[in-house]
């Protein structure tokens, strides 16, 4: 991180120009995370699947295969903060009753997008949570090295990234 850190020094991370949420909805497989703490039972088989709720918020379900072969699933929401085609969003999985509390929600901004929404990064201002998503199961070699570039002159240490087993 030192090395990526020092060509992207402390600069503010910078989220995509413009999102189109209704492009964005759908299924994404995780390729790869930063590892964390609320994903640590997963074991393979990772995808979040994104839908519009009547409140123009966005339903967040989580779903992973455990070592012991079950599958667990997290329901969340994101909402978008500021216009229409912010690429910032936040999201919470705590109970809705306590979405008025400001500590449950955390950012969710798209770092990288390719321009037919079939991969993304998606990580928060302090380059702490990373995640790599992507419409298919399996990314080519040569298209993830240039995300793994780009994210690295932005300032991530590509080394902490696990890739996502995907089973059958």
């Amino acid at each position: 991180m030192a090395a990526a850190r020092e060509r992207q020094g402390d600069a503010d991370l910078e989220p995509i120009a413009s999102l189109d949420v209704p492009r964005y909805l759908g299924a994404w497989y995780e390729i790869a995370r930063y590892p964390n703490r609320f994903q640590k039972q997963c074991d393979s088989n990772t995808t979040a699947h994104y839908s519009k709720l009547p409140d123009g918020s966005l339903q967040v379900l989580n779903r992973c295969r455990r070592a012991d072969g079950r599958y667990e699933e997290v329901v969340g929401q994101a909402r978008q903060i500021g216009p229409a085609d912010s690429p910032k969003l936040e999201v919470r999985f705590a109970p809705g009753w306590l979405s008025f509390l400001p500590m449950v929600w955390g950012d969710y901004w798209v770092i990288d997008l390719d321009p037919d929404y079939q991969l993304a990064a998606v990580s928060e201002p302090k380059r702490e949570y990373l995640w790599i998503l992507s419409r298919t199961p399996t990314v080519p070699r040569q298209t993830l090295a240039a995300l793994l570039d780009r994210l690295e002159r932005q300032g991530f240490d590509t080394g902490k990234l696990e890739m996502t087993k995907q089973t059958r």
